[in-house]
Order: structure tokens, then sequence, then C-alpha cells
């Protein structure tokens, strides 16, 4: 045969054997690799939208955290004063938080009320929102009796952990129709580990529903999400919304466990079989917020007939590439065959160098014939150009040259379209990286200056001269202005409020000037009476000088900050530079100006209580003038307690004659036994240990009840009464008994009960 016809053969015979193992091969391989990578993307998927639901979370996580960490300065002022601050505080973050139901705060008691000495009870305060978006405060004592064990307050006051409450159904109007899912987040108030109360808020879970009807890995394939306790917070049927996953699927809770491995905040996945014989892929994600013991899982489900599909796409595209392949390879080796020459060597060996890897200039073909070889040798010849140029813009790039530029061989360039989208996506990257370094190193600046501040006031706060001067003095440096001035509030004339130049600072010296601004005069007194930030960036010339409290140079750029607390302007802080202010730095300015209000305040009343004790100083060298005459009456006081101490010893003896016969034992108004003498308890089998948990009807027989709840009715409106009735032992013995029931009063007030008994019961 010739030798056209031996390639034809030779190779289409082999190509056959090939197609059809490769088809086989594709076939199996397909098919599972179809599944792998399906899987695979959605357990990827999982993990990506698990993120975003734990991201949000984490955002409504630290809002309630950070007010729990500034619920630890309520000491710092006093109680009213601080209560009115922290309420304004939640309100704010209610009113930026839309999908907050309820912002509010519970103080244990016995840290807020000096007067309160029990371990329970606890002051709720906080904000409400009502089903038309209203906002309104709530204020009260719960667990002013004894705390509940069941409650999730006190399992946080018991564990000191934050806790993600399992969502709950509620409807602020009681009508089916209104109800939402809802869950709360709440955050222990400690101050070192002790527990002192929490910041809570009540979040809507309907959001959640919006996202995982966006989730759409697959065709036919879904999401929903489940919380620690298998609650369905969000499903794309909502009908199990709100519903336990153990109910809605009880055989597959069972099979693989997974409300108990959501509990464990696993990742897992696993196949099943629904009750129509459909197999689907299922993986969870865990969504998991440190310091929080209840994490939440978002799940992804995959009908396996979606992936097995794909893989059959791939099995028929595979074929009819093959079939083409084959037609084109008997073509290609028909033309081989019959051109078999030089120019085709040559090709040959420079396509073995080019599948080595070898793109040099040098492998481009010099001389080539005209015909099919011949533009098969331009072709490659324009292929290796084109390679060695995506090289070295590749090259580039790789040494940090993200600019440099590559011409596309054509419209189908692919190799090029992937590089030069390869470029973009690196710009885009090094933009947004440049931008991220730029927050956070304002950020950082903002978060340092409030370090240094916070140090600052505290070390100047009782020299309100010097407490000036160092402030505007580190305030100017810190943001690079040119200068800067702070204006204190002036009051002690009811009739007419200035604000004066506590302390100036320019041009790195510190000014000694005098000035008074009245209340809505020039710029200062506009920003103390609007009460706002006021940002000037087009000044005209000379326009410091003659409206500004600070004189000077003319600056490009002028803020003014209110000292502003609970609505009160305690000064201004005008500062002016030559460069602009940017956004962080008058955010940064107003947050120091919350600090110095503060302060301010606080001086105001350190102040006020000198002003006190020196009263009070005065009013002590009064009293010492009297110390005489009240030495005289001690001395008076000293005959009359001798007579009463004689008179008590007496009486003591009496109480002790008593105790010795009768059988005593006292009752508060509760009826629960304050105490008891030695005769009583022996009498009813009790040790004094149990005392505690005794109270009047421990002792009462059942058939006397009646008589005797009457009489102790009428002992509690003061009416002594004398009785003759059974009494109950601990082990169930009856004794009669002669009673007299008697009020006890202190101040006037009857605060006891004091019975007094006689066993009749052998008496005839």
């Amino acid at each position: 045969m010739k030798i056209n016809a031996k390639m034809l053969v030779y190779i289409l015979s082999t190509s056959m054997l090939i197609f059809i193992a490769s088809i086989g091969y594709i076939t199996w391989k397909s098919g599972t690799s179809a599944l792998n990578d399906a899987r695979e993307l959605a357990n990827k998927n999982a993990l990506e939208y698990a993120n975003l639901i734990k991201s949000e979370l984490m955002s409504d996580y630290n809002i309630t955290k950070t007010l729990a960490q500034a619920g630890q300065a309520y000491s710092t002022l006093n109680w009213d004063e601080w209560n009115k601050i922290f309420l304004e505080q939640q309100r704010i973050v209610m009113i930026e938080n839309t999908h907050y139901f309820a912002v509010a705060t519970s103080w244990e008691l016995n840290h807020i009320n000096k007067e309160w000495d029990k371990p329970f009870g606890r002051y709720l305060n906080g904000w409400v929102r009502d089903e038309k978006g209203n906002i309104s405060q709530i204020e009260t004592n719960l667990n002013t009796e004894g705390d509940n064990f069941n409650s999730n307050y006190y399992q946080m006051k018991r564990s000191g952990k934050s806790m993600i409450v399992d969502p709950k159904f509620y409807s602020p109007t009681g009508k089916i129709e209104d109800q939402y899912l809802n869950s709360n987040i709440s955050v222990p108030i400690k101050i070192g580990n002790t527990f002192i109360g929490l910041a809570g808020v009540d979040i809507d879970l309907q959001h959640f529903q919006d996202v995982i009807e966006k989730i759409k890995p697959f065709e036919e394939g879904y999401a929903f999400i489940v919380s620690y306790d298998g609650t369905f917070v969000a499903h794309p049927n909502t009908s199990y919304v709100g519903k336990y996953f153990y109910d809605v699927f009880p055989l597959l809770d069972e099979s693989f466990l997974i409300t108990e491995q959501i509990k464990e905040g696993k990742n897992f996945s696993f196949n099943f079989t629904n009750e129509q014989n459909d197999e689907f892929f299922c993986c969870y994600a865990p969504i998991i917020i440190e310091e929080v013991e209840t994490p939440w899982s978002l799940a992804i489900v995959v009908p396996n007939k979606v992936i097995i599909s794909k893989a059959r796409s791939v099995l028929i595209n595979g074929i009819y590439v093959s079939l083409i392949g084959l037609l084109v390879l008997s073509l290609v080796v028909w033309l081989i065959a019959r051109n078999i020459t030089l120019p085709i060597k040559n090709v040959t060996e420079v396509l073995k160098k080019m599948a080595q890897g070898e793109i040099d200039k040098s492998l481009m073909i010099k001389n080539f014939t005209k015909d099919e070889a011949g533009e098969m040798s331009m072709a490659l010849n324009t292929s290796i150009e084109g390679l060695n140029t995506k090289a070295a813009f590749a090259s580039q790039i790789g040494t940090g040259n993200i600019n440099a530029e590559l011409k596309l061989l054509g419209r189908k360039d692919t190799l090029g379209k992937s590089l030069i989208e390869m470029q973009k996506s690196l710009q885009k990257s090094q933009k947004e990286e440049i931008k991220r370094k730029k927050e956070d190193q304002n950020r950082r600046w903002v978060n340092e200056g409030l370090a240094v501040f916070g140090e600052l006031l505290r070390q100047n706060a009782d020299n309100l001269e010097q407490f000036g001067h160092e402030i505007i003095k580190k305030l100017v440096h810190y943001i690079d202005a040119t200068q800067g001035g702070l204006f204190i509030k002036n009051d002690n004339e009811q009739r007419k409020v200035t604000f004066d130049l506590l302390s100036a600072f320019a041009y790195d010296r510190q000014k000694f000037l005098k000035r008074t601004v009245e209340l809505g005069e020039g710029i200062v007194g506009a920003c103390a009476i609007e009460k706002e930030t006021i940002l000037l960036t087009e000044i005209p010339q000379n326009y410091l000088q003659i409206v500004s409290g600070l004189g000077g140079a003319n600056p490009n750029s002028l803020v003014l900050v209110p000292l502003k607390i609970e609505n009160e302007v305690l000064g201004v802080i005008e500062m002016a530079s030559f460069h602009k202010f940017e956004k962080y730095h008058i955010e940064f300015i107003e947050k120091i100006a919350e600090s110095i209000a503060s302060t301010l305040k606080s001086v105001r009343i350190n102040i006020r209580t000198s002003q006190l004790l020196e009263q009070s100083q005065q009013q002590a060298e009064e009293m010492a003038a009297q110390e005489e005459e009240m030495r005289q009456n001690m001395e008076e006081l000293q005959a009359t307690q001798e007579e009463s101490t004689r008179k008590s010893e007496e009486f003591m003896g009496i109480l002790e004659a008593v105790d010795s016969f009768l059988l005593k034992a006292e009752f508060d108004l509760d009826l629960s036994l304050v105490q008891a003498n030695r005769l009583f308890l022996n009498k009813f089998g009790y040790t004094a240990n149990e005392t505690f948990a005794l109270t009047l009807e421990s002792f009462i027989d059942d058939e006397n009840k009646k008589s005797f709840q009457s009489s102790v009715k009428k002992v509690t409106t003061g009416n002594a009464q004398q009785l003759t009735s059974y009494l109950r032992s601990k082990s169930g013995k009856k004794t009669k008994t002669l009673i007299s029931l008697t009020p006890v009063y202190i101040n006037d007030r009857i605060e006891k009960i004091l019975l007094l008994a006689m066993d009749i019961t052998n008496i005839k």
C-alpha cells in the first residue's frame, strides 16, 4: 500500500480503538468527577453562605457586646444620670437598626440600689418597637421574689456567657397573621468575673428568608437555615419556618443525627432518598460565633439527577468532539501523506520543541513553501511570536508591573483574554488592598488617639485651665491642624449665657487670648445653639480673623464641634487647618468632644462637691459649739440608760421564765417561722436548722385550719386572740394546746405575730 493508505489504516484504526476506550473511560470518569465536583461546590457554597449569615449575626452580636462593655462604666456617674445616658444610647441603636424589635439592659438590683440586699431581683430598662414601627420605652423590676431558674436570664447569670436564644414566634397584636420569627442576642455585663446584668436585642429573622431564597448553586437545588435547637429559621417552604427539624423530618434526623451534629457545630454531608425515590445530596456548614455556645447551621440540598445530567452532557459533547476529531484527523493524515516534505519535518521539529515548553524566537521558520505546509509554518511563526509576547507580558505581571499592555492576536485569542482578565483582577485587588490599608490606618489612628486622649482626660480632670491647655494642644498636634481653641459655657448669669475661650493653641504655641462669645454670636455661637458640627472649606480672606474666636491667619478648612452631653452644650471646639479635614478627622474630633463634655460635667460636679464640703466644714464648727451642751445632755441620758438597763435585765428574767414553761414561736406577716424556743422545737420534732423552711401552716391541723386562719387574720389587724386547737408535729402527731396569738408592734407597725402555747392534752 502507498504511504498515505498505510497512514490512514494504521492511524485511523488505532484512533478508533482509542476512541472506544476513551468513551468508556469518559462515561465512568465524567459521572464520578461531576458528582465529586458538584458536592465539593455545594460544600464550598454552604461554607460561603454560612459565613455570610455569620457576618450578619456577628454584626448584631458586636453591637450587643459593645452595649454590654459600655455598661461596665455605670459606676462612673450617678446612677440616675448614667441611666438616662445609657437609655439614650440604646434608643439610638434601636433607631439605626430597623430590624431590631427590642433593645434593653437588665441590671442586678443589688448592684445599682444600695438599699436592695437580696441576691435576686433585676431592673429592666430599654425600648421596644410595635407593629407600626413606633418605638416606646419599657421599664420594670423583675424577679423581685426570686430568680426563675428556667429563664435564659438565670442561665446567663449562672454561666456568665453570651447567648443567641433559639427562635420563637411572637405576635405583638396576638393575631397569627401578625406573628413573626425572632431571636434574642444577649451578652453579660460583668465587672471582672462578677455578673451585674446583661444587654440584649431582639432581632427579626425574616431577612434570612430573603437570603436563602437567593441561594441557587444548582438547578432545582435549595438552601435552608436551622438554629441550635433544630428550629427552621428560613426555608423555601415557609410552612416549615418555626418548626423543629425532628418534627418535620423525623427519619432523617434519627438516621443522620442532624440536630445533634448541629449542636456540636460540625460540618457534615450525606446522601438520602425521599418518598418518591429521588436521590439527593445534602451538606451542612456551621454558623459559629465566638463566645457563643449555640451554633446554627446552613444546609444546601442538590438533586443527584441534576449532577448526573451534567455528566451525561459532558459525555455526549465528548463523543461529538471525538467524532469530529477523527474526521479532522483523517483529513490531516491524508494531507500529510500527500505532502511529506522537508517543511513538514521542520514544523514537526519545532512542534516537538514547543511541546517541551520551548517558545524562543529562534524556533521561527525562515524559509517555507507557498502551499498548505507554508501556511502552517506561517501560523506556527505567528503562534510562537504570540506566545513570546504573552510570556513577556506574564513576566512583567510577575515582577509587579500590572499596568503592562498586551495586544491580542485576534477576537478569539482566548489565552490573551485570560491574561488580560488576570491583569484586571490583579489591578482590582491592588486597589482594594490600598483602600483596605488606608481604612485600617485611619481606624488605628482613631483608636490610638482615643486611648491617648482618654488618659489625658483622666490626668487633668482636677485642673480646668491645665485640662483645657493640654487637650487643645494635643488635639492640634494629633490632627495636624494649624490652630485650635476650646470655648467653655459660662451660665453664672441666668439671663446671659456666654462661651469663654478657656485655651487656644496656634502655630505650635499656646495663645493667651481672652474671648467671650454670646449664644448665637458668630460661628462659635451658631454651633452652640444648633448643637451640630459645622465644617467650612471655602473661607474668604480675613474671615477667621473677623468671625472666629481664635484670630490669626486665614485657613483653608475650619471645623467647629459642640461639647454636647444629654442634649446640653457645655462648650465648643474650634479647629483650623491649611489642609482639608477628612471625614475620619471630624468623626474623631466628635468622639473626643463627647469625652471632653463628660469630663467637664464631672469637673463641674467636683467643684460643686468642694463647695458643699466647705459648707459642711462651717457647719462642723457650729456643731462643735453645741458639743458642750450635748455633753451635759449625755450625762442625763446616762442616768436614764442605767435605769433602762435595770428594767431590761428584769424583762430578760421574765422571758427566760416564759421559755422554760411555755411553747414560744415568732412568725412574720407572711406566716414564715422566724424563731422558736427549745421547748417548741422539741415538742414538734424539729431542729434549729429546719426552721427556715417552716410556716405557721406547717403546724396547723387540717380540721382546725379555717378557725385558726380566721384568728390569725384578726391578729394581723391588731387584735390579740386566744383559742384551743390541735397542733401537728413533724411526724404528724396531734397535740391539744391552749394558744395565745399576739401582734408585735415595732415603730407603731405590726411586724410579727407571737405564739404562746401550753400542752393541755392530759388536762381534763
